[in-house]
């Protein structure tokens, strides 16, 4: 049963239980996440750790597990630490949940496995998608280029670390089956 679990993405469903506990889970890491690179100057736009853990949640769990984390992370951010700003939540979460639902599909694409290929795709598919609505919404190419101008650190730490949180994560998540 192990073996099988390990070989097809998993994809939990909004009645199950397990959803809200792993979506509550991933909100934490991205919840703590920020906070500690928000100690160093700029740390959120270099680093971009809001969304990391929603790349893991999609990755490992579903589109469903995803799409809660992507929105409930920046909204428990916002109204605890007051960051991100209120004014920035729309754009926020327009790139978390196109994130979510890229991941979870290439899970899904991949059965659940994690290679760095894999995660490039997933960066660049969320990043295309992002940049298109943020410019979509500000206007401005400029602004909507910030992920990849000054957030390469972090893109790139979503592909490694990311990658190896996943092959770590997936068979304590799949023997939950």
């Amino acid at each position: 049963m192990l073996a099988q679990s390990l070989t097809t993405a998993v994809s939990l469903r909004f009645y199950e239980g397990r959803t809200y506990l792993f979506a509550s889970l991933f909100v934490v890491g991205n919840v703590l996440l920020p906070q500690l690179c928000h100690l160093m100057p700029q740390g959120g736009l270099i680093w971009l750790p809001i969304y990391f853990f929603t790349l893991v949640g999609a990755y490992l769990c579903g589109w469903r597990v995803g799409l809660l984390t992507a929105v409930l992370s920046p909204l428990a951010n916002s109204l605890l630490f007051g960051m991100p700003a209120a004014a920035m939540l729309p754009i926020i979460i327009f790139k978390g949940v196109a994130l979510a639902l890229v991941a979870s599909a290439v899970a899904y694409k991949k059965a659940g496995v994690a290679t760095l290929w894999s995660l490039v795709g997933v960066v660049i598919g969320y990043q295309a998608v992002g940049i298109l609505g943020e410019w979509a919404m500000t206007g401005s190419l400029y602004l909507a280029l910030q992920d990849v101008r000054l957030g390469l650190p972090g893109l790139l730490a979503q592909i490694l670390a990311g990658s190896l949180i996943i092959r770590c994560l997936r068979p304590a998540i799949s023997a939950q089956e």
